[in-house]
């Protein structure tokens, strides 16, 4: 056991929006996951969310993620930021309705990246935080960047860098699917489900599977295998959850055998 008995939650965007209709949000299942979380009851806790609809597309069209080049980027980034504040603003409203004294931190607030790697992190208020009870949430956001102007800052590396600088116990991450497939399971039938996976068996898969098919300024999977495997080699367990499914989150949660992906360092 660790010193820190911190969970973090990664829930991506594909879960509490659908990423084929721009700004749509899925209310129902920003609700359902508010209650289990609220069952759940953990102590120490730090939630991600995604942008899914609302950050990717306009990140996309203002390429936001190659840097500043010129002046009509500036109201994307604007615009890009300010969707992902209406969308946890949502989420907010979902957590803190059901009584979890939930925080959000806007990482562009406290965050500076250098080429897009977090480079400076003001941590202490999210600590302070922590210590006190809240329940920080945190965001995919365009942030300031010392060498491109700005860039886009996935929920994914987010997750990676508060795990590793936090210790955190284990990181669970809600997707859309039941786990980490050798394929996209929504166009192959035949894709097979890994159960459990090392370190190892988890880089030899990184140049096999398939990207996403929506839009994804992120990286889609491969985009955050490589992230989560910055937390595996901490010796920090990864989950991978489908959190499109009602339960699945809060049996996480409550260390419950749940359909999952387990990814250990050995």
């Amino acid at each position: 056991m660790r010193e820190s008995e911190l969970t973090i939650l990664k829930i991506g965007g594909s879960v509490i929006t659908d990423k084929s209709k721009e700004l749509q949000v899925r209310m129902q299942a920003i609700n359902r996951l508010a209650e289990e979380i609220q069952r759940a009851t953990v102590e120490s806790l730090i939630i991600v969310h995604g942008g899914g609809s609302f950050g990717h597309p306009l990140a996309q069209r203002y390429a936001i993620v190659e840097g500043f080049k010129e002046e009509t980027q500036k109201i994307g980034f604007s615009e890009t930021h300010h969707v992902m504040t209406v969308l946890n603003g949502l989420f907010m409203d979902a957590l803190i309705w059901r009584n979890i004294p939930a925080v959000s931190i806007t990482p562009s607030s406290c965050i500076i990246t250098k080429n897009g790697r977090i480079q400076y992190f003001e941590d202490a208020p999210l600590k302070m935080m922590l210590k006190m009870g809240f329940l920080p949430v945190l965001y995919g956001d365009a942030v300031l960047d010392s060498s491109l102007g700005f860039a886009i800052l996935s929920g994914d590396q987010l997750v990676s860098v508060l795990a590793t600088k936090l210790n955190a116990e284990r990181v669970i991450i809600g997707v859309d699917v039941d786990g980490l497939y050798n394929d996209d399971p929504k166009v192959k039938k035949s894709a097979k489900m890994f159960k459990h996976l090392t370190l190892e068996e988890l880089w030899e898969l990184q140049g096999k599977v398939s990207m996403s098919a929506a839009s994804d300024v992120t990286g889609g999977m491969f985009g955050k295998m490589a992230e989560l495997s910055k937390v595996v080699e901490q010796e920090i367990p990864v989950a991978i959850v489908n959190a499109s499914k009602p339960n699945y989150i809060y049996k996480a949660l409550k260390r419950e055998k749940v359909k999952s992906t387990l990814i250990e360092k050995e």
